[in-house]
Protein backbone atom coordinates (compact mmCIF):
# COMPACT_ATOMS: atom_id res chain seq x y z
CA UNK A 1 0.00 0.00 0.00
CA UNK A 2 2.83 2.31 0.88
CA UNK A 3 4.59 1.55 -2.42
CA UNK A 4 1.41 2.34 -4.34
CA UNK A 5 1.06 5.73 -2.62
CA UNK A 6 4.71 6.58 -3.36
CA UNK A 7 4.25 5.58 -7.01
CA UNK A 8 1.10 7.73 -7.20
CA UNK A 9 2.88 10.77 -5.75
CA UNK A 10 5.80 10.38 -8.16
CA UNK A 11 3.39 10.09 -11.09
CA UNK A 12 1.51 13.22 -9.99
CA UNK A 13 4.79 15.12 -9.67
CA UNK A 14 5.86 14.11 -13.20
CA UNK A 15 2.48 15.16 -14.61
CA UNK A 16 2.79 18.49 -12.79
CA UNK A 17 6.30 19.04 -14.19
CA UNK A 18 5.14 18.22 -17.70
CA UNK A 19 2.20 20.59 -17.32
CA UNK A 20 4.44 23.38 -16.08
CA UNK A 21 6.86 22.82 -18.95
CA UNK A 22 4.03 22.86 -21.47
CA UNK A 23 2.64 26.08 -20.02
CA UNK A 24 6.06 27.73 -20.10
CA UNK A 25 6.61 26.64 -23.69
CA UNK A 26 3.25 28.09 -24.75
CA UNK A 27 4.01 31.36 -22.97
CA UNK A 28 7.33 31.64 -24.79
CA UNK A 29 5.65 30.99 -28.15
CA UNK A 30 3.00 33.59 -27.36
CA UNK A 31 5.69 36.11 -26.41
CA UNK A 32 7.53 35.52 -29.69
CA UNK A 33 4.33 36.00 -31.69
CA UNK A 34 3.56 39.18 -29.70
CA UNK A 35 7.02 40.58 -30.43
CA UNK A 36 6.67 39.86 -34.14
CA UNK A 37 3.22 41.45 -34.23
CA UNK A 38 4.42 44.61 -32.45
CA UNK A 39 7.44 44.96 -34.72
CA UNK A 40 5.25 44.50 -37.81
CA UNK A 41 2.82 47.10 -36.45
CA UNK A 42 5.64 49.59 -35.98
CA UNK A 43 6.90 48.99 -39.51
CA UNK A 44 3.43 49.62 -40.95
CA UNK A 45 3.04 52.79 -38.90
CA UNK A 46 6.38 54.09 -40.15
CA UNK A 47 5.47 53.31 -43.74
CA UNK A 48 2.14 55.10 -43.29
CA UNK A 49 3.90 58.19 -41.89
CA UNK A 50 6.66 57.98 -44.48
CA UNK A 51 9.23 57.94 -41.67
CA UNK A 52 12.53 56.08 -41.60
CA UNK A 53 13.49 53.55 -38.90
CA UNK A 54 14.97 55.18 -35.78
CA UNK A 55 18.73 55.00 -35.29
CA UNK A 56 20.18 53.02 -32.39
CA UNK A 57 22.46 55.64 -30.89
CA UNK A 58 20.47 57.04 -27.98
CA UNK A 59 20.14 60.83 -27.97
CA UNK A 60 23.33 61.52 -29.97
CA UNK A 61 23.06 62.90 -33.46
CA UNK A 62 24.11 60.71 -36.35
CA UNK A 63 27.20 62.85 -36.97
CA UNK A 64 28.25 62.83 -33.31
CA UNK A 65 27.72 59.07 -33.13
CA UNK A 66 29.88 58.44 -36.21
CA UNK A 67 32.69 60.70 -34.99
CA UNK A 68 32.58 59.19 -31.50
CA UNK A 69 32.87 55.67 -32.83
CA UNK A 70 35.65 56.70 -35.19
CA UNK A 71 37.70 58.17 -32.33
CA UNK A 72 37.10 55.19 -30.06
CA UNK A 73 38.15 52.61 -32.68
CA UNK A 74 41.16 54.74 -33.64
CA UNK A 75 42.37 54.83 -30.02
CA UNK A 76 41.82 51.10 -29.54
CA UNK A 77 43.75 50.05 -32.66
CA UNK A 78 46.45 52.66 -32.10
CA UNK A 79 46.88 51.45 -28.52
CA UNK A 80 47.16 47.81 -29.59
CA UNK A 81 49.90 48.56 -32.13
CA UNK A 82 51.90 50.80 -29.81
CA UNK A 83 51.53 48.35 -26.92
CA UNK A 84 52.89 45.49 -29.02
CA UNK A 85 55.83 47.66 -30.07
CA UNK A 86 56.67 48.64 -26.49
CA UNK A 87 56.49 45.06 -25.23
CA UNK A 88 58.73 43.81 -28.03
CA UNK A 89 61.20 46.60 -27.26
CA UNK A 90 61.21 45.53 -23.59
CA UNK A 91 61.96 41.93 -24.60
CA UNK A 92 64.83 43.18 -26.77
CA UNK A 93 66.35 45.11 -23.87
CA UNK A 94 65.90 42.14 -21.54
CA UNK A 95 67.66 39.86 -24.04
CA UNK A 96 70.67 42.18 -23.88
CA UNK A 97 70.52 41.79 -20.07
CA UNK A 98 69.88 45.53 -19.79
CA UNK A 99 67.10 45.11 -17.23
CA UNK A 100 67.49 48.57 -15.70
CA UNK A 101 66.94 50.23 -19.06
CA UNK A 102 63.44 48.77 -19.24
CA UNK A 103 62.40 51.38 -16.66
CA UNK A 104 64.16 54.14 -18.60
CA UNK A 105 61.60 55.75 -20.91
CA UNK A 106 64.32 57.23 -23.10
CA UNK A 107 65.50 53.77 -24.07
CA UNK A 108 62.12 52.04 -23.95
CA UNK A 109 59.99 54.42 -26.04
CA UNK A 110 62.51 56.69 -27.75
CA UNK A 111 61.75 57.82 -31.30
CA UNK A 112 65.00 56.25 -32.47
CA UNK A 113 64.29 52.72 -31.24
CA UNK A 114 60.47 52.54 -31.25
CA UNK A 115 59.40 53.50 -34.76
CA UNK A 116 55.70 52.62 -34.73
CA UNK A 117 54.04 56.03 -34.89
CA UNK A 118 53.23 56.12 -38.61
CA UNK A 119 52.19 52.48 -38.79
CA UNK A 120 50.03 52.82 -35.66
CA UNK A 121 48.32 55.89 -37.14
CA UNK A 122 47.62 54.12 -40.41
CA UNK A 123 46.15 51.13 -38.59
CA UNK A 124 44.10 53.48 -36.43
CA UNK A 125 42.78 55.27 -39.52
CA UNK A 126 41.92 51.93 -41.10
CA UNK A 127 39.83 50.68 -38.17
CA UNK A 128 38.57 54.08 -37.05
CA UNK A 129 37.73 55.18 -40.58
CA UNK A 130 35.82 51.99 -41.26
CA UNK A 131 33.83 52.21 -38.01
CA UNK A 132 32.92 55.88 -38.37
CA UNK A 133 32.01 55.72 -42.05
CA UNK A 134 30.05 52.49 -41.55
CA UNK A 135 27.79 54.01 -38.91
CA UNK A 136 27.44 57.24 -40.91
CA UNK A 137 26.38 55.28 -44.01
CA UNK A 138 23.91 53.21 -42.02
CA UNK A 139 22.19 56.35 -40.73
CA UNK A 140 22.23 57.98 -44.19
CA UNK A 141 20.73 54.91 -45.88
CA UNK A 142 17.97 54.70 -43.24
CA UNK A 143 16.96 58.26 -44.03
CA UNK A 144 17.24 57.98 -47.81
CA UNK A 145 15.60 54.56 -48.23
CA UNK A 146 13.21 54.96 -45.25
CA UNK A 147 13.63 51.30 -44.38
CA UNK A 148 16.13 48.94 -42.79
CA UNK A 149 17.08 46.01 -45.03
CA UNK A 150 20.13 43.78 -45.47
CA UNK A 151 21.06 45.89 -48.49
CA UNK A 152 21.77 48.82 -46.15
CA UNK A 153 24.31 46.73 -44.28
CA UNK A 154 26.01 45.49 -47.46
CA UNK A 155 26.25 48.96 -49.03
CA UNK A 156 27.46 50.58 -45.81
CA UNK A 157 30.12 47.90 -45.29
CA UNK A 158 31.30 48.16 -48.90
CA UNK A 159 31.59 51.96 -48.84
CA UNK A 160 33.31 51.90 -45.45
CA UNK A 161 35.79 49.43 -46.90
CA UNK A 162 37.46 52.32 -48.74
CA UNK A 163 39.25 52.97 -45.44
CA UNK A 164 41.75 50.33 -46.63
CA UNK A 165 43.38 53.19 -48.57
CA UNK A 166 44.84 54.33 -45.24
CA UNK A 167 47.46 51.60 -45.79
CA UNK A 168 50.00 52.79 -48.34
CA UNK A 169 51.45 49.34 -49.05
CA UNK A 170 49.60 47.54 -51.87
CA UNK A 171 50.94 44.18 -50.69
CA UNK A 172 49.44 44.65 -47.22
CA UNK A 173 46.14 45.76 -48.72
CA UNK A 174 46.07 42.70 -50.98
CA UNK A 175 46.91 40.36 -48.10
CA UNK A 176 44.17 41.85 -45.91
CA UNK A 177 41.64 41.72 -48.75
CA UNK A 178 42.41 38.05 -49.44
CA UNK A 179 42.15 37.25 -45.73
CA UNK A 180 38.69 38.80 -45.53
CA UNK A 181 37.67 37.04 -48.75
CA UNK A 182 38.61 33.74 -47.10
CA UNK A 183 36.52 34.70 -44.07
CA UNK A 184 33.59 35.66 -46.28
CA UNK A 185 33.83 32.32 -48.06
CA UNK A 186 33.81 30.60 -44.67
CA UNK A 187 30.64 32.46 -43.66
CA UNK A 188 28.90 31.72 -46.97
CA UNK A 189 29.84 28.05 -46.74
CA UNK A 190 28.66 27.74 -43.13
CA UNK A 191 25.40 29.47 -44.04
CA UNK A 192 24.74 27.14 -46.99
CA UNK A 193 25.68 24.10 -44.92
CA UNK A 194 23.37 25.07 -42.04
CA UNK A 195 20.49 25.40 -44.53
CA UNK A 196 21.33 22.01 -46.15
CA UNK A 197 22.00 23.72 -49.48
CA UNK A 198 25.63 22.78 -50.02
CA UNK A 199 28.57 21.15 -48.27
CA UNK A 200 32.01 19.99 -49.33
CA UNK A 201 33.07 16.37 -49.39
CA UNK A 202 35.11 15.66 -46.27
CA UNK A 203 33.73 18.66 -44.36
CA UNK A 204 32.90 16.33 -41.46
CA UNK A 205 36.53 15.32 -41.04
CA UNK A 206 37.94 16.06 -37.63
CA UNK A 207 41.25 17.35 -39.02
CA UNK A 208 40.09 19.11 -42.17
CA UNK A 209 41.45 22.41 -40.82
CA UNK A 210 44.88 20.85 -40.32
CA UNK A 211 44.81 19.49 -43.87
CA UNK A 212 43.98 22.95 -45.23
CA UNK A 213 46.82 24.46 -43.22
CA UNK A 214 49.20 21.82 -44.53
CA UNK A 215 48.30 22.55 -48.18
CA UNK A 216 48.62 26.31 -47.73
CA UNK A 217 52.00 25.92 -46.02
CA UNK A 218 53.18 23.76 -48.91
CA UNK A 219 52.47 26.57 -51.37
CA UNK A 220 53.96 29.26 -49.11
CA UNK A 221 57.21 27.38 -48.44
CA UNK A 222 57.57 26.46 -52.12
CA UNK A 223 57.11 30.13 -52.99
CA UNK A 224 59.61 31.21 -50.33
CA UNK A 225 62.33 28.90 -51.65
CA UNK A 226 61.67 29.01 -55.40
CA UNK A 227 59.67 32.22 -56.00
CA UNK A 228 60.35 34.57 -53.03
CA UNK A 229 59.30 37.63 -55.05
CA UNK A 230 55.71 36.29 -54.97
CA UNK A 231 55.51 36.83 -51.18
CA UNK A 232 55.32 40.20 -49.38
CA UNK A 233 58.73 41.52 -48.32
CA UNK A 234 57.79 41.56 -44.63
CA UNK A 235 56.65 37.94 -44.84
CA UNK A 236 59.88 36.92 -46.55
CA UNK A 237 61.90 38.62 -43.84
CA UNK A 238 59.92 36.88 -41.09
CA UNK A 239 60.46 33.41 -42.57
CA UNK A 240 64.13 34.18 -43.26
CA UNK A 241 64.80 35.35 -39.69
CA UNK A 242 62.82 32.47 -38.20
CA UNK A 243 64.55 29.74 -40.22
CA UNK A 244 68.13 28.48 -39.89
CA UNK A 245 69.22 28.68 -43.55
CA UNK A 246 70.93 31.78 -44.94
CA UNK A 247 69.66 33.65 -47.99
CA UNK A 248 72.73 32.88 -50.20
CA UNK A 249 72.03 29.18 -49.73
CA UNK A 250 68.41 29.60 -50.88
CA UNK A 251 69.67 31.47 -53.94
CA UNK A 252 72.06 28.59 -54.68
CA UNK A 253 69.16 26.11 -54.38
CA UNK A 254 67.10 28.14 -56.86
CA UNK A 255 69.99 28.31 -59.33
CA UNK A 256 70.59 24.58 -58.96
CA UNK A 257 66.95 23.71 -59.72
CA UNK A 258 66.88 26.08 -62.69
CA UNK A 259 70.15 24.73 -64.11
CA UNK A 260 71.79 28.13 -63.71
CA UNK A 261 75.44 28.54 -62.67
CA UNK A 262 75.98 29.11 -58.96
CA UNK A 263 77.37 32.42 -57.73
CA UNK A 264 80.58 30.91 -56.37
CA UNK A 265 81.89 34.25 -55.11
CA UNK A 266 78.80 35.02 -53.03
CA UNK A 267 78.59 31.49 -51.66
CA UNK A 268 82.29 31.47 -50.79
CA UNK A 269 81.96 34.79 -48.95
CA UNK A 270 79.13 33.31 -46.87
CA UNK A 271 81.05 30.10 -46.08
CA UNK A 272 84.29 31.87 -45.24
CA UNK A 273 83.19 32.60 -41.67
CA UNK A 274 81.90 29.09 -41.02
CA UNK A 275 84.10 26.54 -39.33
CA UNK A 276 84.77 23.43 -41.37
CA UNK A 277 83.68 25.13 -44.59
CA UNK A 278 87.19 24.83 -46.10
CA UNK A 279 86.42 21.18 -46.86
CA UNK A 280 83.29 22.07 -48.89
CA UNK A 281 83.68 21.43 -52.60
CA UNK A 282 81.91 24.17 -54.60
CA UNK A 283 80.79 23.34 -58.13
CA UNK A 284 79.30 25.73 -60.66
CA UNK A 285 76.65 23.24 -61.84
CA UNK A 286 75.95 20.81 -58.97
CA UNK A 287 73.12 18.28 -59.16
CA UNK A 288 72.09 19.07 -55.57
CA UNK A 289 73.15 21.49 -52.80
CA UNK A 290 74.58 19.26 -50.03
CA UNK A 291 73.90 19.52 -46.29
CA UNK A 292 77.46 20.75 -45.77
CA UNK A 293 76.41 24.02 -47.44
CA UNK A 294 72.90 24.19 -45.97
CA UNK A 295 74.20 23.93 -42.39
CA UNK A 296 77.99 24.38 -42.51
CA UNK A 297 78.24 24.99 -38.75
CA UNK A 298 77.68 21.32 -37.95
CA UNK A 299 78.09 18.02 -39.77
CA UNK A 300 75.20 16.36 -37.90
CA UNK A 301 71.78 16.89 -39.45
CA UNK A 302 70.08 15.77 -36.24
CA UNK A 303 72.02 18.29 -34.15
CA UNK A 304 71.22 21.01 -36.71
CA UNK A 305 67.50 20.26 -36.57
CA UNK A 306 67.49 20.43 -32.77
CA UNK A 307 69.39 23.72 -32.81
CA UNK A 308 67.04 25.18 -35.43
CA UNK A 309 64.02 24.26 -33.29
CA UNK A 310 65.43 25.76 -30.09
CA UNK A 311 66.65 28.93 -31.84
CA UNK A 312 63.23 29.47 -33.38
CA UNK A 313 61.56 29.16 -29.98
CA UNK A 314 63.95 31.70 -28.47
CA UNK A 315 63.50 34.20 -31.31
CA UNK A 316 59.71 34.03 -31.70
CA UNK A 317 58.46 33.69 -28.11
CA UNK A 318 58.56 37.48 -27.40
CA UNK A 319 56.51 38.13 -30.55
CA UNK A 320 53.85 35.54 -29.71
CA UNK A 321 53.61 36.69 -26.10
CA UNK A 322 53.15 40.32 -27.21
CA UNK A 323 50.50 39.39 -29.78
CA UNK A 324 48.64 37.33 -27.18
CA UNK A 325 48.74 39.65 -24.16
CA UNK A 326 48.56 43.22 -25.51
CA UNK A 327 45.39 42.93 -27.66
CA UNK A 328 43.56 41.17 -24.83
CA UNK A 329 44.51 43.84 -22.28
CA UNK A 330 43.54 46.73 -24.56
CA UNK A 331 40.31 45.22 -25.90
CA UNK A 332 39.20 43.54 -22.64
CA UNK A 333 40.51 45.91 -19.98
CA UNK A 334 37.61 45.13 -17.64
CA UNK A 335 38.32 41.38 -17.59
CA UNK A 336 42.05 41.98 -17.23
CA UNK A 337 41.57 44.22 -14.17
CA UNK A 338 39.45 41.54 -12.50
CA UNK A 339 42.10 38.82 -12.83
CA UNK A 340 45.44 40.18 -14.12
CA UNK A 341 47.52 37.25 -12.85
CA UNK A 342 45.28 34.66 -14.49
CA UNK A 343 45.27 36.63 -17.74
CA UNK A 344 49.06 36.78 -17.83
CA UNK A 345 49.29 33.08 -17.01
CA UNK A 346 46.87 32.15 -19.79
CA UNK A 347 48.79 34.38 -22.19
CA UNK A 348 52.03 32.69 -21.17
CA UNK A 349 50.61 29.20 -21.72
CA UNK A 350 49.14 30.13 -25.08
CA UNK A 351 52.38 31.76 -26.19
CA UNK A 352 54.45 28.71 -25.21
CA UNK A 353 52.11 26.42 -27.13
CA UNK A 354 52.07 28.60 -30.25
CA UNK A 355 55.85 29.06 -30.17
CA UNK A 356 56.32 25.31 -29.80
CA UNK A 357 54.17 24.77 -32.88
CA UNK A 358 56.20 27.23 -34.95
CA UNK A 359 59.49 25.79 -33.71
CA UNK A 360 58.36 22.28 -34.63
CA UNK A 361 57.37 23.57 -38.09
CA UNK A 362 60.90 24.89 -38.71
CA UNK A 363 62.54 21.73 -37.36
CA UNK A 364 60.38 19.39 -39.46
CA UNK A 365 60.90 21.42 -42.64
CA UNK A 366 64.67 21.33 -42.11
CA UNK A 367 64.57 17.59 -41.33
CA UNK A 368 62.72 16.77 -44.58
CA UNK A 369 65.27 18.75 -46.62
CA UNK A 370 68.18 16.94 -44.95
CA UNK A 371 66.47 13.54 -45.34
CA UNK A 372 66.03 14.14 -49.05
CA UNK A 373 69.75 14.75 -49.41
CA UNK A 374 70.51 11.45 -47.68
CA UNK A 375 68.52 9.40 -50.20
CA UNK A 376 68.71 11.42 -53.44
CA UNK A 377 71.50 12.67 -55.69
CA UNK A 378 69.45 15.20 -57.68
CA UNK A 379 67.35 18.09 -56.40
CA UNK A 380 63.79 18.90 -57.46
CA UNK A 381 61.68 21.95 -56.66
CA UNK A 382 58.69 19.76 -55.74
CA UNK A 383 60.65 18.62 -52.66
CA UNK A 384 60.15 22.02 -51.01
CA UNK A 385 56.40 21.90 -51.65
CA UNK A 386 56.22 18.47 -50.00
CA UNK A 387 58.44 19.59 -47.11
CA UNK A 388 56.15 22.56 -46.45
CA UNK A 389 53.10 20.27 -46.43
CA UNK A 390 54.66 17.81 -43.99
CA UNK A 391 55.88 20.63 -41.72
CA UNK A 392 52.36 22.06 -41.73
CA UNK A 393 51.15 19.01 -39.79
CA UNK A 394 52.86 20.56 -36.75
CA UNK A 395 49.67 22.60 -36.37
CA UNK A 396 48.28 19.57 -34.52
CA UNK A 397 50.23 20.89 -31.52
CA UNK A 398 47.90 23.89 -31.42
CA UNK A 399 44.44 23.99 -29.90
CA UNK A 400 41.64 22.72 -32.11
CA UNK A 401 39.97 26.15 -32.14
CA UNK A 402 43.18 27.82 -33.37
CA UNK A 403 43.87 25.48 -36.26
CA UNK A 404 41.19 26.87 -38.55
CA UNK A 405 42.26 30.41 -37.60
CA UNK A 406 45.84 29.64 -38.60
CA UNK A 407 44.72 27.95 -41.83
CA UNK A 408 42.65 30.98 -42.83
CA UNK A 409 45.57 33.25 -41.92
CA UNK A 410 48.05 31.43 -44.17
CA UNK A 411 45.54 30.78 -46.98
CA UNK A 412 45.60 34.38 -48.33
CA UNK A 413 49.40 34.24 -48.50
CA UNK A 414 49.23 31.06 -50.55
CA UNK A 415 46.54 32.44 -52.87
CA UNK A 416 48.48 35.71 -53.24
CA UNK A 417 51.63 33.83 -54.16
CA UNK A 418 49.82 31.60 -56.64
CA UNK A 419 48.09 34.61 -58.17
CA UNK A 420 51.41 36.42 -58.59
CA UNK A 421 52.90 33.43 -60.38
CA UNK A 422 49.89 33.17 -62.72
CA UNK A 423 50.02 36.90 -63.50
CA UNK A 424 53.77 36.71 -64.05
CA UNK A 425 53.23 33.91 -66.57
CA UNK A 426 50.47 35.97 -68.27
CA UNK A 427 47.82 33.39 -67.45
CA UNK A 428 45.73 35.91 -65.48
CA UNK A 429 45.37 39.65 -66.27
CA UNK A 430 46.66 42.22 -63.77
CA UNK A 431 43.99 44.68 -62.54
CA UNK A 432 45.08 47.92 -60.89
CA UNK A 433 43.66 48.58 -57.38
CA UNK A 434 41.87 45.22 -57.50
CA UNK A 435 42.68 44.67 -53.81
CA UNK A 436 40.65 47.77 -52.82
CA UNK A 437 37.55 46.56 -54.69
CA UNK A 438 38.02 43.07 -53.25
CA UNK A 439 38.31 44.45 -49.72
CA UNK A 440 35.15 46.57 -50.12
CA UNK A 441 33.17 43.62 -51.48
CA UNK A 442 34.39 41.33 -48.71
CA UNK A 443 33.55 43.83 -45.95
CA UNK A 444 30.06 44.31 -47.34
CA UNK A 445 29.43 40.56 -47.18
CA UNK A 446 31.03 40.14 -43.75
CA UNK A 447 28.92 42.93 -42.24
CA UNK A 448 25.81 41.24 -43.63
CA UNK A 449 26.68 37.94 -41.96
CA UNK A 450 27.65 39.74 -38.75
CA UNK A 451 24.21 41.30 -38.36
CA UNK A 452 21.92 38.72 -39.93
CA UNK A 453 23.72 35.36 -39.58
CA UNK A 454 26.34 35.85 -36.83
CA UNK A 455 26.54 32.12 -36.06
CA UNK A 456 28.21 31.52 -39.42
CA UNK A 457 31.24 33.59 -38.39
CA UNK A 458 34.19 32.42 -36.34
CA UNK A 459 33.83 33.59 -32.70
CA UNK A 460 37.20 35.36 -32.77
CA UNK A 461 36.41 37.44 -35.85
CA UNK A 462 32.86 38.14 -34.69
CA UNK A 463 34.00 39.38 -31.30
CA UNK A 464 36.81 41.46 -32.78
CA UNK A 465 34.59 43.29 -35.28
CA UNK A 466 31.91 43.93 -32.69
CA UNK A 467 34.53 45.28 -30.32
CA UNK A 468 35.88 47.72 -32.88
CA UNK A 469 32.39 48.74 -33.96
CA UNK A 470 32.28 50.35 -30.48
CA UNK A 471 30.17 49.61 -27.44
CA UNK A 472 27.82 52.50 -28.19
CA UNK A 473 26.32 50.49 -31.01
CA UNK A 474 26.82 47.08 -29.46
CA UNK A 475 24.58 48.07 -26.54
CA UNK A 476 22.02 50.49 -27.92
CA UNK A 477 19.78 52.36 -25.55
CA UNK A 478 16.21 53.41 -26.33
CA UNK A 479 15.66 56.80 -27.88
CA UNK A 480 12.85 59.22 -27.50
CA UNK A 481 11.66 58.37 -31.00
CA UNK A 482 10.63 54.88 -29.97
CA UNK A 483 6.94 54.18 -29.75
CA UNK A 484 4.87 52.84 -26.90
CA UNK A 485 5.07 49.32 -28.28
CA UNK A 486 8.87 49.42 -28.14
CA UNK A 487 8.68 50.59 -24.52
CA UNK A 488 6.38 47.67 -23.79
CA UNK A 489 8.91 45.23 -25.25
CA UNK A 490 11.68 46.76 -23.15
CA UNK A 491 9.51 46.41 -20.03
CA UNK A 492 8.79 42.80 -20.96
CA UNK A 493 12.53 42.10 -21.10
CA UNK A 494 13.12 43.84 -17.78
CA UNK A 495 10.52 41.66 -16.04
CA UNK A 496 12.39 38.51 -17.09
CA UNK A 497 15.69 39.67 -15.55
CA UNK A 498 16.20 38.66 -11.91
CA UNK A 499 16.47 41.53 -9.44
CA UNK A 500 19.39 39.94 -7.61
CA UNK A 501 21.47 40.17 -10.76
CA UNK A 502 20.82 43.90 -11.03
CA UNK A 503 21.74 44.42 -7.38
CA UNK A 504 25.01 42.51 -7.77
CA UNK A 505 25.97 44.32 -10.93
CA UNK A 506 25.48 47.70 -9.27
CA UNK A 507 28.17 46.85 -6.73
CA UNK A 508 30.80 45.90 -9.34
CA UNK A 509 33.46 48.28 -10.60
CA UNK A 510 33.87 48.33 -14.36
CA UNK A 511 37.08 49.23 -16.14
CA UNK A 512 36.84 50.15 -19.77
CA UNK A 513 38.66 52.47 -22.13
CA UNK A 514 35.39 54.25 -22.80
CA UNK A 515 35.08 55.16 -19.09
CA UNK A 516 38.55 56.69 -18.80
CA UNK A 517 38.40 60.46 -18.81
CA UNK A 518 39.76 61.94 -22.01
CA UNK A 519 39.23 58.85 -24.13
Amino acid sequence: MKAESELLSVTEKKVEDVSNGEVERRLQEAEIRLREAIEELERRQRRARGAYPPCDHADDSCVANAIGNLCQSFLLSYGVRVGIGILLRAFKLARKQSYGSILDLKQLVSEKDLIVREEACRIGLLFGGFTGSYHAMRCLLRKLRKKETPMNVIVAGSVAGLSILALDDANRRRTLALYLLARLSQCAYNSAKSKNKFHLWGSHWGHGDSLLFSFTCAQVMYAFVMRPESLPKAYQDFIQKTGPVAEPVYKAIRDCNRANPLDIAQLSAYLSDKKGSEFVNLEEFPSIIPCSIIHPDTTSCLAQNGKATSDTFRKTFPLYFSLTLVPYVVLHLQKFMKAPARTCWNALKGSVRSTTFLSAFVGIFQAVICLHRKVAVKDHKLVYWIAGGIAGLSVLLEKKARRSELALYVLPRAVDSLGYILVNRHLVPKIKKAEVALFCMSMGGIMYYLEHEPDTMAPLLRGLIRRFLASKISNPSPTSSRGASYTYLQTLDAIKKPKLKNKASSQETYYSLENISGL
